[in-house]
């Protein structure tokens, strides 16, 4: 049994573990399978900032005149996030001011989007935080879980600050939820249904989910749907959809929150449909996936909003589709640089970022088997032809989730 005492240096430890810097990824070389982490990606920094139990020291600055709190407050708001480790070494008021999350408050408010991209392997508990520019990478902590969500279907998505993954324990369906400020791992809150195979997109602090089925794969589907608010840790029960539907994929677009295809009792879905938030209540789009159908044994559609505009991966082809809002059609726009029909879509991450499209997966232009790669493009709907930036190569495993989070 842990006492208060003991339990409270627990908590600041795991606070200052948040003190090492994060590791610089190099991807001009590769280092042979020993050098490497589960991802492949070959570390050029092996050195830390002494050991992970050390305490941010209050140093003796007497003599040389502060800055007004506010505004001290506002030019740390403004460091990059890979930097706030450094924070934490240099005394316990900038330490406790980053875990209060007040930084990240400042920051939405001033305009500061700093996207970052977390990923999960599969029969791995321990995640990982890149950076946007897949320059730097950190481990995150390693959360206490069962066998069954360790190796199971998984669905992650942020809201905030927060990174949360739904997966299933062996005493129920179970969220385990991140939290960038305080560095650390929380169990719940559950969803009011809990659910699996769901929908779920992001706007700002908030994310929505919808669809999806219970315990049990081949149980009800749903047509319910929810809202996370990471401020309160809640879950607030939204209007029920036109359609149950299963497989599903979401997006957030003209501010509501879209659901794509799917299946249900009835079979493929190829129509999609969107929340309203003023006038709460769903609206249903006829035929939205009639010319990018999936097939029953592929993902979920493979989605995602840049600058406001759908985007989608079809897995059968390969093909990147814009699509088009006024005639509710898609425009083809190229190959992807990587196969997403090995494995049908599973296994793809195909996400925003920022202004770009990110895409991982096994490369198509790369001459060892079945390598996977990180691509980026800044997608344009009038393009003839997308020009896409190879990020990192060379990741060793099957990424089972992977979720963007912008703070």
């Amino acid at each position: 049994m842990v006492k208060g005492k003991e339990r409270e240096n627990r908590e600041e430890s795991e606070g200052f573990n948040r003190c090492l810097p994060p590791e610089k990824v190099k991807i001009s070389k590769t280092k042979s399978r020993s050098d490497q982490n589960w991802l492949g990606l070959s570390s050029v920094s092996s050195w830390v900032y002494g050991p992970s139990s050390m305490e941010p020291q209050d140093a003796d600055y007497t003599d040389i005149p502060s800055l007004n709190y506010e505004l001290e407050t506002l030019i740390l708001a403004r460091m990059p996030q890979s930097e706030h480790w450094k924070l934490c070494i240099l005394n316990k008021r900038y330490l406790s001011l980053l875990k209060s999350g007040e930084l990240f408050k400042i920051r939405r408010e001033i305009g500061i989007k700093e996207p970052s991209v977390f990923m999960g392997t599969i029969g791995e508990n321990s995640w990982w935080e890149f950076d946007g520019e897949f320059k730097t990478k950190r481990k995150l902590p390693i959360f206490q879980t069962d066998i069954s969500f360790l190796c199971g279907d998984k669905e992650s998505f942020s809201a905030g600050t927060h990174l949360l993954v739904s997966g299933k324990e062996f005493d129920g369906l179970a969220i385990w939820r991140y939290e960038l400020a305080m560095n650390r791992w929380y169990k719940g809150p559950s969803m009011i249904s809990p659910r699996c195979l769901f929908a779920s997109a992001t706007c700002g602090t908030f994310a929505f989910v919808a669809g999806g089925v219970g315990k049990e794969p081949n149980g009800e589907v749903f047509d319910t749907a929810e809202k996370y608010n990471p401020e309160s840790k809640s879950w607030d029960p939204l209007p029920r959809m036109k359609k149950r539907r299963k497989f599903c994929s979401g997006c957030y677009m003209d501010n509501k929150f879209y659901v794509i295809g799917g299946r249900n009792e009835d079979g493929e879905l190829t129509c999609g449909e969107f929340f309203d938030e003023v006038r709460n209540r769903w609206v249903l789009i006829p035929n939205m996936l009639k010319d990018n159908p999936v097939l029953s044994s592929h993902s979920p559609p493979l989605i995602a909003v840049v600058n406001n505009e759908l985007y989608s991966l079809e897995a059968s082809s390969n093909q990147l589709k814009v699509y088009l809002k006024s005639s509710n059609t898609w425009k083809q726009l190229g190959l992807v640089p990587v196969r997403a029909d090995f494995n049908r879509g599973w296994g793809i991450a195909f996400k925003s970022l920022g202004n770009e499209l990110l895409v991982i997966g096994s490369s198509s232009v790369s001459s060892a088997g079945n390598s996977k790669a990180i691509y980026t493009c800044c997608p344009d709907p009038d393009a003839k032809e997308l020009e896409w930036k190879l990020a990192n190569r060379n990741i060793s495993q099957f990424i089972l989730n992977c979720a963007v989070m912008v703070a």
